[in-house]
């Protein structure tokens, strides 16, 4: 089915261009935490890598990609050596980099609903997967480096809820036989503008109704 909407070098090339800039945040972080080379290119593989290992092991397309694919194996490492050598330019551009995050964020939940559906996951195990396709890697970051995941926390800015919508859309394309090139292509234009609206205005998901927890609350 992916075959059928894009060519397999659009596919791969999109796929490098998604892995390349997960990684990135993921470096950026590890540099923050001040982690030393070796910590810095496992996070960015973890963060590129994760969610679509996940999501192969799930549903035994084994080996996975990651594993069989070198270019998807060696750009987080790319990833690792722009950002050792180059994170202070790289932070002052954090604006440009949360663009193509966003790209990658609704790329990856379209990818990854379809794929599971080629694999016989039924419509809502599909988009689930798809989900966790696209916020996977970043989940794994955030444990790793020790932090509550940003998905979860009500300070951040809406992260899943693109992912969902994309996903979302896929599966509902599928289930009317209306998925084609152009209908996916809407759906990763949606995730990936609900995301930036949500980086513009700082949208968030609600709270516990009449909340009274005397908690701090973190920043």
């Amino acid at each position: 089915m992916l075959q059928e909407l894009f060519t397999p070098s659009v596919q791969h090339a999109l796929d490098i261009v998604g892995i390349f800039v997960f990684a990135i945040s993921g470096a950026l972080l590890a540099v923050r935490k001040n982690f030393d080379v070796f910590g810095i290119a496992v996070l960015a593989e973890v963060t590129a890598l994760g969610g679509g290992l996940l999501r192969d092991l799930i549903i035994g397309a084994v080996p996975p990609a990651a594993f069989t694919d070198l270019g998807y194996f060696l750009t987080p490492l790319v990833a690792t050596v722009l950002v050792f050598f180059l994170h202070p330019h790289v932070e002052r551009i954090q604006v440009g980099v949360n663009v193509f995050d966003a790209a990658g964020l609704g790329l990856f939940c379209v990818t990854g609903t379809t794929k599971a559906y080629e694999y016989g996951l039924g419509l809502t195990a599909s988009a689930a997967l798809g989900l966790a396709t696209a916020v996977g890697g970043g989940v794994l970051r955030d444990v790793l480096a020790n932090e509550v995941p940003s998905l979860l926390r009500w300070d951040r800015d809406l992260y899943a809820v693109p992912a969902m919508v994309g996903a979302t859309m896929i599966v509902l394309c599928i289930r009317l036989d209306v998925l084609n090139a152009a209908t996916s292509g809407l759906a990763v234009v949606t995730a990936f503008v609900l995301r930036l609206l949500a980086m513009r205005f700082h949208w968030r998901a609600p709270r516990a109704w009449n909340r009274r927890s005397a908690a701090a609350e973190e920043s």
